[in-house]
C-alpha cells in the first residue's frame, strides 16, 4: 500500500473547479476528482492552523488535546500527568504513530512543526523534511523534495508521504512571471461593489482597510506585488483574489509534477492520494479578507478529495453529479457532515490497524468501500486564535444551516449569537437569528449535549477556549485594542471605535 497525502494549506473547497468554481484553478486536482470520493462537507475540528493539525494528527478534538490558539497555554497540548509513560501519549496513540503501528513507513515534507514549534506533531514520522521557511516557501521549494523522495524510494511497497505546500496562504507570492491567469475572468459574482463599501465602513484585523491585520503593513506591497495595500476599489478586490486563485493554481501546478513523478515511477494508479486541507479561507466573509479567524463554514469547511484505486474508481450510484459550474463530475460525492480526523480514522482501518482509543474521530470504513455516505448528526466546530468562538452546523429540512456562539469577537463584528442558512445564504450574509429562534434553541441545545460529552470524557477539568479567554482574548487580537481605536478615529470610523470600546473596556 503506497499512500499519498497532498495538504494544501489554506484551501477554500468553493475555489476550486472540481468544487464549481468557474476559474481554472486546478485542472490536475480535477482530473483527480474524476476517480476519487469528492467530500462536500468535511469540516476541521478547530481552527485555524496548529488547532486544526493537531486535533488531526492526534485525533481529538482541541477540547480534549488541549490545543485551540497559537499563543499562550492553548498553544500546547495538555500535560499527560502521572499516567505519562516512559513515552508521552502522542508516541503510543498518534495518527501517525497508528498508521506505523498498522506497517507504514510514515514521511512527511513539511515545515510546520517548526512554524508553530509543534513538536509533537512529529511523533510517529520515521522520516521528517523541513524545508526550512516556516511556511513561506512556494510549492517549488516543497515538492522536489518529495519528487526526490518518490524517485528514490517510490518503487518500495507500504509508505505514507505527507506534502504539505502553502501557496494559498497570504502573502501571495506567486513568481510575477506567471503573470495573471485569470485577468479577464469575472469575480465570484457575490463580490460586490455594494459588499466592498460596506466592508471598507466597516473594522476588525485583516478587514477591507487593514489586510494585514490591525493596520497598514506597506512592507506587503513593495515585497509582495501580487498583495493590494487595502481594497479601496474593486480593481483591488480583483488583485486580492486574483493572487488567492494564482497560489492555488501554482499549488495545483506543482502537484502534477508530482503525480507525474508517480506516474513516471510506474506507481500512479495503484498510489492511493488524498487531498486536503488545514482550514479554508474567508474572503469577505465578516469584513476578513485572506484570513481564518472564526469558527464558520468559510473557515472550517475543506476540500477532501480521495482517490483509492479498487474502490473509488467502482460504479457508485452517486456517481456522475453536476457541479454548479455545469460539468459533469464522474467521481463520487459524499454530502454526509463529516470531521477530518473521522477520514484519519477510516485510513488507519483501511490500513489493517486499529484506531486508538483515546480518539474522538469515528471511522466510516465500510460505508466509504461500499460507496455510501455514513456522517454525523450535526458538526461542532471551534476558532481560538483570532476570536472565541464555536459553531454549530447541522441540516433541518434539507437545508443547511449554521449557528455561531461567539464569547470574543477578536475585534471584528460578530454577534453573540448568529444563525445562517447556507442553502440561500452560502456567504453569511444575513443573520436569522430573529427570524427562526427555534432553530438557534436547536444548535444551542447540540452544542450544550456536545460540551457535555466533551467535559465527560475530558481528561481535565479545563475548557480550553475559556483559557484563552482568562489569559487575554485570542492571542493574535491581544494587547491591539488601544492603537487600534487610534486608527479607527483616524479613518473616520469612531462609530466602530466606540461600538469596541464598549464591548471591551478591559482592553482599553
Amino acid at each position: 500500500m503506497r499512500i499519498l497525502f497532498i495538504d494544501i494549506d489554506t484551501l477554500r473547497a468553493d475555489h476550486l473547479g472540481c468544487y464549481g468554481y468557474h476559474r481554472d484553478t486546478s485542472p490536475n486536482l480535477d482530473r483527480l476528482a474524476q476517480d476519487a470520493v469528492r467530500f462536500e462537507n468535511n469540516f476541521v475540528t478547530d481552527a485555524p492552523c496548529l488547532p486544526s493539525r493537531t486535533a488531526l494528527w492526534s485525533g481529538r478534538f482541541g477540547f480534549r488535546n488541549g490545543v485551540v490558539g497559537h499563543m499562550g497555554s492553548s498553544a500546547d497540548p495538555f500535560n499527560d500527568g502521572c499516567p505519562r509513560g516512559f513515552r508521552d501519549s502522542y508516541d503510543a496513540t498518534s495518527w501517525m504513530s497508528a498508521l506505523r503501528q498498522a506497517g507504514l513507513y510514515t514521511v512527511t515534507v513539511s515545515p510546520f512543526g517548526e512554524r508553530h514549534s509543534a513538536w509533537e506533531w512529529y511523533a510517529g514520522y520515521r522520516e521528517m523534511h523541513n524545508p526550512g521557511k516556516g511556511g513561506l516557501e512556494r510549492a517549488d521549494e516543497v515538492v522536489p523534495t518529495a519528487i526526490d523522495w518518490i524517485e528514490r524510494n517510490g518503487d518500495r511497497d507500504d509508505w505514507f508521504l505527507h506534502v504539505n505546500v502553502w501557496d494559498p496562504h497570504t502573502p501571495y507570492r506567486t513568481p510575477p512571471e506567471y503573470g495573471d491567469r485569470f485577468a479577464d475572468d469575472p469575480l465570484p459574482a457575490w463580490m460586490t461593489e455594494e459588499l466592498r463599501q460596506k466592508c471598507w465602513n466597516g473594522f476588525g484585523p485583516h478587514s477591507a482597510q487593514e489586510l494585514a491585520g490591525h493596520d497598514l503593513n506597506e512592507a506587503w506591497v513593495s515585497q509582495y506585488p501580487r498583495v493590494p495595500l487595502q481594497l479601496d476599489s474593486m480593481d483591488a478586490v480583483r488583485q486580492w483574489i486574483d493572487g488567492y486563485d494564482m497560489g492555488i493554481w501554482y499549488a495545483d501546478m506543482w502537484i502534477g509534477k508530482l503525480l507525474d513523478a508517480l506516474a513516471a515511477k510506474g506507481i500512479l494508479e495503484d498510489t492511493v492520494i488524498i487531498v486536503s486541507s488545514d482550514h479554508s479561507e474567508s474572503q469577505g466573509e465578516f469584513n476578513v479578507w485572506g484570513d481564518h479567524q472564526t469558527a464558520d463554514p468559510s473557515v472550517c469547511r475543506v476540500p477532501l478529495l480521495i482517490r483509492w484505486p479498487g474502490i473509488t474508481d467502482r460504479p457508485a450510484a452517486c456517481a456522475g453529479s453536476q457541479s454548479s459550474a455545469g460539468r459533469v463530475d464522474k467521481g463520487r460525492v459524499d454530502r454526509a457532515l463529516h470531521y477530518h480526523f473521522d477520514w484519519a480514522a477510516t485510513l488507519i482501518e483501511l490500513a489493517g490497524g486499529t484506531v486508538p482509543g483515546n480518539w474522538d474521530g469515528v471511522p466510516y470504513t465500510e460505508a466509504f468501500k461500499a460507496g455510501a455516505a455514513q456522517g454525523r448528526p450535526y458538526l461542532v466546530t471551534s476558532q481560538g486564535a483570532w476570536s472565541a468562538q464555536r459553531a454549530v452546523r447541522f441540516d433541518f429540512k434539507g437545508e443547511a444551516w449554521v449557528c455561531l456562539r461567539t464569547y470574543h469577537d477578536g475585534h471584528k463584528a460578530l454577534d453573540p449569537v448568529m444563525l445562517f442558512n447556507l442553502t440561500h445564504d452560502p456567504y453569511m450574509q444575513h443573520n436569522l437569528i430573529a427570524e427562526r429562534p427555534d432553530l438557534v434553541d436547536k444548535a444551542m441545545g447540540m452544542l450544550a449535549a456536545w460540551h457535555h460529552e466533551m467535559m465527560l470524557k475530558s481528561g481535565t477539568n479545563i475548557d480550553p477556549l475559556m483559557t484563552v479567554l482568562r489569559e487575554g482574548g485570542p492571542s493574535h487580537t491581544r494587547y491591539e485594542l488601544p492603537k487600534y481605536l487610534e486608527r479607527l478615529r483616524a479613518t473616520g470610523r469612531g462609530d466602530c471605535a466606540e461600538r469596541l470600546e464598549k464591548l471591551h473596556p478591559d482592553e482599553v
